[in-house]
């Protein structure tokens, strides 16, 4: 994956340079077409040589949803023209890094094993901005083997308060 990574860099960046007015725009537009660009089947299409590039920029606008601006329409034209749309996602991970960088932030995700209520939410993001010091842009994916309890991950940081953590815990310690 370093490859892709290398790939990415200065199409993130040059869009992060370009869109300094507009980047929770940006940031948002660019996160949807990561997520069509991550499937699988779509991908085998445009590499198919019989494909056109109108036809790949046809179908992921189709798919997408959402009225492209210009700026985004020349984006994804672009990396379809280059043959990049599998780094697509990663191109979308390192702007949220630059982002998350002039900003002070950090990505967030939260695992709870049921659906949490917006009001506990807010609850537990601040409680979690002062744990890890620093803003926090939380997600929040249900996991049912956690039994009951968060999981929460920060960039390379874990903070785990689960029943199925507490329940290994507790099974080390009895066996130990």
């Amino acid at each position: 994956m370093a490859e892709l990574a290398t790939i990415a860099r200065p199409y993130a960046e040059a869009l992060y340079k370009s869109s300094k007015a507009d980047i929770d725009v940006t940031s948002r537009w660019l996160d949807d077409l990561a997520a069509v660009a991550g499937n699988e089947q779509l991908l085998r299409f445009a590499e198919n040589p019989r494909v056109t590039d109108q036809q790949v920029f046809d179908v992921i606008s189709d798919v997408s949803k959402m009225q492209l601006p210009p700026s985004a329409g020349n984006f994804l034209r672009t990396v379809i023209e280059n043959g990049r749309l599998a780094a697509l996602p990663q191109i979308a991970a390192q702007f949220r890094q630059l982002r998350n960088a002039q900003s002070g932030s950090s990505d967030a995700v939260v695992y709870s094993a049921f659906p949490m209520a917006p009001s506990a939410l807010g609850e537990v993001a601040e409680a979690l901005e002062k744990r890890f010091g620093r803003k926090l842009n939380l997600s929040v994916r249900e996991d049912a083997s956690l039994i009951g309890g968060i999981r929460v991950v920060v960039g390379d940081e874990v903070l785990d308060t689960s029943v199925k953590a507490r329940l290994e815990q507790m099974k080390v310690a009895l066996t130990a």
